[in-house]
């Protein structure tokens, strides 16, 4: 696709809103349905760098895996016909990206992917749906011991997801939705299904989140720098 046409995609513009929280979009295309927002996922982080010349050395490793493109279709992480099988269809080291090549840069093991600031107890998680659906939302974390320079795993993940939640409501074209983060410590991920009920259809989003003193402005080796994202290219 020309660069052109890249750039005259759906944008993501940031408005001051929490540390590597995007703010704003424009509509997606029609086959594009939304990712994770605050926390921001990694597909919108990259993007908000600009797939053309992200700043982070993860997002400059994952597009150069995948393509400037797969981030530019940053709201179609996705299974067709998942239907609620998503252990079964996507391989461990493969959650990232939902076992789509297209997105393989998604599924790079590395300890600094962007990431922002988690504490333990209630949040309210944002979801950016550019084409609405009804459907259900679960939030999973890793487990105690995750280690981020190792190949995502199913087993990395707590069994149980700590939020769940069926048709919430929309904000100015966010879902939102509350759910109660249990106490961990350190870099972390937060992983979410959003199986439409309407369809057979799943989206799937990573989101590195860092706890404590590490995810404090400043601190740790690029975690929860306190950085916002800007627009794309």
């Amino acid at each position: 696709m020309p660069a052109s046409r890249r750039r005259s995609a759906v944008r993501i513009a940031s408005a001051g809103l929490a540390p590597l929280a995007v703010a704003a979009y424009a509509a997606g295309p029609a086959v594009a349905h939304g990712s994770m927002t605050d926390p921001v996922s990694r597909v919108a982080a990259c993007y908000a760098e600009g797939p053309e010349a992200p700043k982070s050395a993860a997002c400059k490793a994952a597009v150069a895996a995948s393509g400037a493109q797969a981030f530019y279709d940053w709201n179609a992480v996705n299974i067709a016909n998942a239907a609620g099988q998503s252990r079964k269809l996507i391989p461990d080291g493969q959650l990232c990206s939902a076992g789509n090549s297209k997105y393989k840069g998604l599924d790079l093991a590395r300890a600094d992917w962007p990431a922002s600031p988690m504490t333990a107890g209630p949040h309210t998680f944002r979801y950016k749906g550019t084409a609405p659906h009804k459907g259900s939302f679960e939030l999973y974390v890793t487990k105690d011991g995750y280690d981020p320079s190792k190949p995502l795993k199913w087993s990395d993940l707590e069994p149980a997801p700590f939020a769940k939640v069926t048709d919430p409501g929309m904000q100015n074209g966010d879902y939102v939705f509350s759910g109660t983060v249990p106490k961990k410590t350190g870099r972390h991920l937060v992983y979410s299904v959003w199986q439409r009920s309407d369809s057979p259809e799943a989206f799937y989003t990573c989101s590195d989140v860092v706890f404590g003193k590490d995810g404090a402005a400043g601190s740790g080796t690029g975690a929860g720098t306190g950085a916002t994202p800007g627009g794309g290219a």
